[in-house]
């Protein structure tokens, strides 16, 4: 009887350890296929800010990792929707023995300096591919985001719908022309513009779990008193 309540819990334990899926980067799409017009994503929530709901800003086929790290001090926390990926093998197999895997996206926690390990969502897919809003509100700014002197791309800040007392604010995209100020968007609905090509200034956490160099859009939430807007 003992012999058979360990192998009970030894063989979940190997399939654990030796089973590369838990913690292989997605299977990449291939390059020519990457940019080609994906239409918007099918509406998924991807992560909670109390009752705010952040939707996937980028059609599923198109991404090639999520992640979440810290960035600072002034980024609220963000619930992630999911499975982390990059757990250790004892909270894998814990998860699975008592049915607590919730399968949906898979996420890695990418570590940072300050502030709430899940004060930044990001989002991978290559350069040039369409960008969504994450959240149903309106346009309060769009800013030029500044590396080594240089513009690369903006920051876009929404104003969420019933959400007054937030701020979410989608770096690393080239904007959409007919985006501006006071415009309404709608979650997974409306194209906000295109991920930006940041290799050659930035290294990215996120590509330790994709098989390019990591671009990404980033996403925070802020309170809105705590954000300087342009």
């Amino acid at each position: 009887m003992l012999v058979a309540v360990l192998l009970a819990f030894a063989i979940p334990i190997l399939v654990l350890v030796f089973d590369s899926s838990e913690t292989a980067a997605p299977v990449p799409v291939p390059p020519a296929d990457r940019l080609l017009p994906a239409g918007p994503p099918q509406p998924q929530v991807v992560a909670f800010q109390g009752t705010l709901r952040v939707f996937l800003p980028i059609a599923e086929s198109r991404v090639t990792a999520v992640g979440y790290q810290a960035v600072g001090e002034g980024a609220l926390a963000l619930e992630p929707v999911g499975t982390q990926a990059n757990a250790g093998v004892l909270t894998r197999l814990l998860r699975r023995l008592f049915g607590q895997d919730n399968g949906g996206i898979r996420y890695y926690l990418l570590g940072g300096a300050a502030g709430p390990d899940t004060g930044g969502l990001d989002v991978g897919a290559a350069a040039g591919t369409d960008v969504y809003a994450p959240v149903d509100g309106s346009i309060i700014a769009i800013s030029r985001r500044i590396i080594d002197g240089r513009p690369f791309g903006v920051r876009i800040d929404i104003q969420p719908s019933g959400s007054p007392g937030l701020v979410v604010s989608v770096t690393n995209l080239t904007p959409d022309e007919a985006l501006t100020v006071g415009s309404a968007v709608a979650a997974a609905r409306t194209k906000i513009g295109n991920v930006v090509d940041l290799a050659k200034v930035e290294s990215s956490a996120l590509a330790r779990y994709t098989q390019d160099s990591g671009q990404h859009v980033q996403v925070e939430v802020h309170p809105a008193s705590n954000l300087s807007l342009p």
